[in-house]
């Protein structure tokens, strides 16, 4: 699906025309530039590669600074590619918040917040063993029994227990645009979206 790439600046809320204190999360989107125009003769597939975010010459690699210097353009810090753009983009070209229109519908893609090694109570909604009888001393909250008897001796892959929780790719699909300020870039979008303020998302229509 077309879209650009943006960065979550924070949340907030507004209301609505019925009233409705409505919560929102505030997106700084493009502009983006199009760095590469993907064809199905050379490529394989047809595709838009957009950069976002100038970044210093001294931080670019040497096949990086080729890259953008055949699309002469300022180096970008972020690439994504995006599918099923109407018309014709050529290289050099700037594409803005302006794409999207107020009510649209979207898909945001990002990484969520990463929050380390956790048990089974917070990782997967455990209720912990609640009653603090039977013995249990100090492990209200651990995972109890993970396995059987002696069949089938093992325990079954799958096995909900405690680790990494957070950090990975999220798509949330179907929020709703608020409001399109073209003046600062930015977007409002109903409700929340993936990953923490100043990270980078992917908005698809």
């Amino acid at each position: 699906m077309p879209g650009l790439i943006g960065k979550k600046i924070g949340m907030t809320s507004v209301f609505s025309a019925d009233g409705k204190n409505v919560p929102c999360t505030v997106i700084e989107v493009g502009p983006c530039v199009v760095t590469q125009v993907k064809t199905v003769e050379n490529d394989g597939y047809a595709a838009l590669q957009l950069g976002f975010e100038d970044k210093k010459d001294k931080h670019t690699t040497r096949p990086e600074a080729g890259h953008f210097k055949k699309a002469g353009v300022t180096p970008k810090r972020h690439l994504a590619e995006f599918k099923g753009f109407e018309g014709e983009y050529n290289l050099g070209d700037t594409i803005g918040v302006d794409f999207f229109n107020e009510n649209d519908f979207v898909d945001i893609a990002g990484t969520s917040k990463g929050k380390g090694y956790q048990g089974v109570v917070k990782r997967h909604g455990f209720g912990g063993v609640g009653q603090a009888t039977h013995g249990q001393h100090n492990r209200l909250r651990k995972p109890g029994s993970i396995g059987a008897c002696s069949y089938p001796a093992k325990v079954f892959k799958g096995m909900r227990m405690a680790g990494q929780l957070g950090n990975e790719r999220v798509t949330v699909q179907n929020l709703q645009v608020l409001k399109v300020i073209a003046d600062h870039n930015l977007l409002l979008i109903k409700g929340s979206i993936p990953g923490s303020k100043g990270s980078i998302v992917l908005i698809e229509k």
